[in-house]
């Protein structure tokens, strides 16, 4: 063993060395960005990658161009048929190869036909947008070393696609398989940056037209009524309803056994498309050595660790958007008045390439606040009348900085550290970051680029429509004739009509930081952040189950101190359902107590549930993948939290003095109780599902040949092992994982330099059937079992199935 060390060894010092003093490689543009990306990447570019255990690769480079290449190489070689569909996405030309009637996967927006998407994207790509932000100088544009990763994976990637043969079915052969540019990744990033504003209402604001010349008068119902559009606004931003969430949690030195900060990250984004994570480690010597997630098509690490300091992010809830209700010109619906003068909309002619048919043209309208939208979504309509438009306002659209925040994160040494890069890139869309160190401190920041909308504006300038949207959801509309409802600047703004970072909510050093994507409020429940404009979030109101159980778990952790990264571990996996705590003996005793034994469904017909009342009363109020009852609760709960108000669902309501504890006592006489019980049984029944089933017999995953039972449970149920599967009654239940835990790390130190993490992809590196990295983390999911990174030399060196590549351009 010592020999074969001694050989590794060897080896890679002379790759090192051999690396450090190459001297052929592209040389930073100084060119205008749009000629930056007029091509493909070429150029002497090289890194060293070194695989350990499940496919993870530690990327080894002299510089930072030079790292980008390692990483786009790396990325390729796992997903390079997924990062393809997203460079199609984002050159607008999903119609040309698609068609334009199919669905993008969703996740570089909101679109719902390729179509659409292709008319947002080409009017990106046609208007210049992302080269003049390229152009814009740091630190309100990108600085110069992150254009030099973005350029040195457009690099790598084409090299492996060119030193490669693709063996993944999803894009072997295909013809949008091709070389990419640097500006190719910019736009991804981009579209990652937008996806909380203009990427939630693409739709809109690709069938935004104006009414023909014969509806001059405004029709009656055409404005949105006010209290539906609220409750809309409010789903639409509501945690329970997004594809993406987090936990996170930070404890400090004051709880730990070692007086070292500790960091439990769980992001829940999808487990298909182009919104996975991607595991690595990137170094350059003496400047960079940082290991953790990256989102496709991303040439840094967005969350993880480093020798000193490790964070997560959690989806926030701040309001990345809001609309500008305009006063249209009586004569010219095209035409918007500010201070009573009138202003023309900019026209924008999009053509869109489609599949065996003819080019598709369409226009799109903008105004000083943004594009023209009639809609956020089928469920919140904004209707283009002859009198009043809605224009759209997302700050993010002119912020391309989040890759400078991330190297920030990446060459932080504290916590006091990550809250400098926040502070010096605002660059961070719609997330919150959760932070812990070495020195034993802890950190939450709700540090993201939001329009600036305070209180005392939302109440001078909203509309009508906005008196009721924004106190409700947090979506202001402003009244978009008056000049002086600007959203003005901060002083210590990077770019005009966004809060500076001494207005964002941040908690620093407490025995624990948390968030589950509630509003900051409760981020310790014994130190509440107040003070923020409700743009943020709310303050006092009723937390979702999900967080209620993780203040409940991490208090009482805290509490008891001695932590250690094994108490993290078990907390992931725990699987506590905080909604059976709460209801599940209460409808077992209330299922008992029916007549008969019988309940009557929805379609009226009555329905034997004794033995779901012995299943719900024997379930341990756990997702384990050998709970019994826990899949009958699960649909039950499902049907009962749809058809059953939350006012009419507790028989205690909530209240801002006990916010973890209430609402609480499940009201089992609600009309629905009875009939959710009885659906559920039905549904059972015709699926040949037995009532106590185990939870994994009948909630899985299929790689290949394996059947993978899966833990954890939805959003309403509470679980911090988050899982949003894919019922399938004729599959036998939950045969798929929608989205939830992705790249989950824990994260502590020991006396010495290197790191105590473990960590887990949850659907492994690669989406491809032939890799051998398709199932092998999905596998240690479901069996509860974590990788032990190796961060630190001797433990890569030391690792049994270390494979040394040398990659490069030819």
């Amino acid at each position: 063993m010592r020999t074969r060390i001694r050989t590794r060894t060897r080896r890679l010092t002379a790759l090192v060395i051999s690396l450090l003093t190459a001297t052929a490689f592209l040389p930073s543009s100084t060119g205008a960005a749009a000629a930056q990306g007029a091509r493909p990447s070429s150029g002497g570019l090289s890194a060293t990658v070194r695989y350990t255990q499940y496919g993870i690769p530690h990327i080894l480079a002299k510089d930072h161009k030079n790292l980008g290449f390692g990483t786009g190489w790396a990325q390729a070689a796992d997903q390079v048929c997924t990062l393809a569909e997203g460079y199609v996405t984002v050159r607008g030309e999903r119609s040309r190869y698609f068609g334009p009637d199919g669905k993008p996967d969703g996740s570089l927006s909101s679109a719902t036909t390729n179509l659409s998407s292709d008319l947002y994207f080409g009017g990106v790509r046609d208007t210049h947008t992302v080269e003049k932000l390229l152009d814009q100088p740091a630190p309100a544009g990108p600085s110069s070393t992150s254009k030099q990763l973005m350029h040195g994976f457009a690099a790598g990637y084409n090299a492996w696609l060119k030193q490669n043969r693709v063996t993944d079915p999803a894009c072997e052969g295909a013809k949008w398989l091709r070389p990419i540019t640097s500006l190719d990744v910019a736009r991804q990033g981009f579209a990652v940056q937008v996806l909380g504003g203009q990427g939630r209402g693409i739709d809109g604001i690709t069938a935004a037209q104006p009414p023909g010349a014969t509806a001059q008068d405004r029709a009656p119902g055409a404005d949105p009524d006010p209290e539906r559009t609220a409750k809309a606004a409010r789903r639409l931003f509501s945690a329970d309803e997004a594809v993406m969430g987090s936990n996170a949690v930070a404890f400090s030195g004051k709880t730990t056994a070692n007086g070292k900060g500790l960091l439990l990250g769980n992001p829940h984004y999808p487990w298909q498309g182009g919104r996975r994570f991607w595991q690595s480690q990137q170094t350059i010597p003496g400047e960079l050595n940082v290991s953790g997630g990256s989102l496709l098509g991303t040439s840094v690490v967005n969350i993880g660790f480093n020798g000193d300091v490790a964070w997560s992010h959690t989806v926030a809830t701040g309001v990345t958007l809001n609309l500008h209700q305009l006063t249209l010109d009586p004569a010219d619906p095209t035409t918007y008045l500010v201070d009573g003068k009138p202003e023309k909309m900019t026209k924008r002619t999009v053509e869109v390439p489609v599949k065996d048919g003819a080019p598709v043209t369409r226009s799109q309208w903008w105004t000083r606040y943004g594009p023209v939208v009639t809609g956020l979504g089928a469920q919140l309509p904004l209707p283009w009348s002859a009198k009043t438009a809605f224009a759209l306002n997302d700050p993010n659209a002119t912020n391309l900085r989040g890759s400078d925040t991330d190297l920030g994160f990446g060459k932080a040494r504290s916590t006091d550290g990550i809250l400098k890069a926040l502070r010096d890139t605002q660059g961070l869309p719609w997330v919150n970051t959760v932070a812990a160190d070495r020195k034993g401190h802890s950190l939450l920041s709700q540090s993201q680029v939001l329009p600036r909308i305070t209180d005392d504006l939302a109440k001078r300038c909203s509309t009508d429509l906005g008196k009721v949207t924004y106190p409700a959801s947090g979506v202001a509309v402003l009244d978009g004739s008056r000049g002086d409802c600007a959203l003005g600047s901060d002083k210590d703004a990077l770019q005009p009509g966004i809060f500076g970072p001494s207005k964002m909510p941040t908690l620093k050093d407490a025995p624990y930081a948390e968030n589950s994507n509630d509003s900051a409020w409760l981020t310790n429940a014994d130190r509440p952040i107040t003070g923020y404009e409700r743009v943020f979030g709310t303050i006092g109101t009723q937390r979702s189950m999900r967080t209620r159980g993780a203040i409940e778990d991490v208090s009482a952790m805290a509490g008891n101190g001695g932590l250690t990264v094994k108490d993290l571990q078990k907390q992931q996996f725990a699987n506590r359902a905080p909604a059976g705590d709460l209801a599940a003996d209460d409808a077992a005793r209330a299922c008992a107590a029916l007549p008969g034994g019988t309940a009557t469904g929805s379609d009226g017909k009555a329905v034997d549930v004794g033995k779901a009342c012995d299943a719900l009363k024997g379930w341990d109020h756990s997702m384990n993948t050998d709970s019994r009852g826990a899949l009958l609760f699960d649909r039950f709960w499902r049907k009962l939290v749809v058809a059953v108000p939350n006012a009419q669902l507790w028989k205690v309501p909530f209240s801002a003095a006990d916010p973890v504890r209430t609402p609480n006592t499940l009201n089992t006489g609600a009309p629905g109780f009875a009939s959710a019980l009885a659906d559920a049984v039905t549904e059972f029944n015709g699926a040949g599902i037995a009532l106590d089933a185990t939870l994994g017999k009948n909630q899985f995953v299929v790689r290949g040949s394996e059947r993978l039972p899966v833990h954890g449970g939805t959003e309403s149920i509470g679980v911090w092992n988050k899982v949003e599967p894919v019922w399938d009654a004729k599959g036998g239940g939950y045969t798929e994982v929608a989205h939830g835990s992705s790249h989950i790390q824990a994260v502590g130190w020991g006396e010495g330099r290197c790191p105590e993490a473990r960590t887990l992809l949850t659907y492994s590196q690669s989406s491809n059937p032939n890799s051998p990295h398709y199932r092998d983390q999905t596998r240690l999911y479901s069996g509860e079992r974590w990788v032990t990174s190796r961060f630190c030399e001797r433990d890569i060196l030391r690792d049994p199935g270390l494979k040394v590549v040398k990659v490069r351009q030819r």
